[in-house]
């Protein structure tokens, strides 16, 4: 898998370097609304093309699921793509924003990549092989009580349905854990549980281009990663925990008495 890495960290830089050049000029950007809370660039649109470009260059066969265009068909090989991960946050100069790229094949995902322009900083993962942040590998929080841990979210703000659930489970945690932070890019959510910077995550409603790179990170850093009924169904149904092996154990005796029959 080591070709296709360099490939997808390729074409993250590249789509870095277009981001970076647009970011001054954000106000002249034509923006559309996909849905409720939910916006598109055409700097995510143009960012995407170029990785699609640079992944299709060398892997021609290859399928694609991205954000804007979304799916390409090919073999069994599936690049999965968020090209501006907190577009939001982009558009207002908000400094949190990323770009993922995962590789799965038949299923299983293979690769990893996230990369943060602002800070130059890229995350990356082979499966079995490890997770880094540039050139240093990375490990899962060794945090062992909530008292103590700074715990990751996000809010289903694209619709109201969950907000009672998630309401329950915010509450549950906050009386419990040092801190809860919300910065609106799960991508780099998940990146920073890989590298310990947060000592969990949890949320509602993701897409797979969302969490896809995320979750073979925190694998490869030693994490846990289930879904809200403690199996692996999380890229079907886009809810999430994610932490180290206690910490995961920790949230999910709290988070799961609100989990509702709509979110199993």
């Amino acid at each position: 898998m080591q070709p296709m890495l360099n490939i997808a960290v390729r074409a993250a830089r590249s789509a870095g370097d277009l981001i970076l050049r647009s970011a001054d000029n954000v106000g002249r950007l034509h923006i559309d609304q996909k849905g409720k809370n939910d916006y598109v660039s055409e700097v995510d649109r143009m960012v995407e093309r170029e990785i699609i470009s640079i992944i299709k260059a060398s892997f021609p066969e290859h399928a694609i699921l991205a954000e804007e265009s979304g799916e390409h068909p090919g073999n069994d090989y599936v690049w999965v793509i968020d090209p501006l991960d907190g577009t939001t946050n982009f558009l207002h100069g908000f400094p949190q924003y990323a770009v993922s790229i995962a590789l799965k094949y038949k299923g299983k995902i293979e690769v990893g990549v996230i990369y943060d322009p602002l800070r130059d900083e890229l995350f990356t993962a082979k499966r079995g092989g490890g997770a880094m942040l540039n050139n240093r590998r990375l490990r899962v929080t060794q945090q062992t009580n909530l008292k103590s841990a700074l715990i990751g979210t996000g809010f289903p703000f694209k619709t109201d349905k969950y907000l009672d659930a998630y309401l329950g489970m915010f509450k549950a945690l906050t009386t419990e854990c040092a801190g809860i932070r919300r910065a609106g890019a799960a991508a780099l959510d998940l990146a920073y549980v890989a590298a310990g910077r947060l000592d969990g995550f949890w949320e509602i409603g993701l897409m797979e281009w969302d969490m896809a790179a995320g979750i073979l990170l925190i694998k490869e850093a030693g994490g846990v990663v289930t879904d809200f009924s403690f199996n692996d169904s999380y890229l079907q149904s886009g809810n999430l925990i994610a932490g180290s092996p206690k910490m995961h154990q920790l949230m999910y005796q709290l988070i799961e008495p609100h989990v509702t029959d709509n979110l199993k």
